[in-house]
């Protein structure tokens, strides 16, 4: 802008229209973007999700163990971005240390730590036991 204003981004559409429907989905995906972009412990849990993945497609597992699996990654992830979300308010509002702040961000943070744990014990006990099934047939 020549003025030296900040550029606006475009109007939003009205609330209630499909189009606004839609577009939250873009929101959404955005802030996915952003997230992976800036936080390396997400990006961990990216690769772990595929990894996960794989070992779900491949070896032989009911349903509900893919189902289990699927919820533990969910569980992950959601709490990452809400730690994103959380550390990133909280640098926005309070930008020096403050006790306060630094125990909101380490509080988000040991939610993550605990999602990671619980998800790590739920791929322990549905996948371990079909790699070593799966490791068996194999030496046969």
């Amino acid at each position: 802008m020549a003025d030296g204003a900040t550029p606006q981004p475009p109007p939003r559409p009205p609330r209630g229209t499909v189009r606004r429907e839609l577009a939250s989905f873009g929101w959404a995906l955005r802030g996915l973007r952003a997230a992976l972009a800036t936080e390396r412990h997400l990006r961990f849990h990216a690769l772990a999700t595929v990894v996960v993945v794989v070992l779900a497609v491949v070896l032989p597992l009911a349903a509900w163990e893919r189902v289990t699996l699927g919820l533990a990654i969910g569980l992950v992830w959601v709490a990452e971005l809400v730690n994103t979300a959380l550390e990133s308010l909280v640098d926005l509002v309070q930008p020096e240390h403050h006790p306060v702040a630094g125990r909101v961000k380490d509080v988000a943070a040991g939610a993550v730590l605990v999602a990671a744990v619980v998800a790590v014990g739920v791929g322990v006990a549905v996948v371990g036991p079909a790699l070593l099934r799966a490791a068996a047939a194999t030496a046969r």
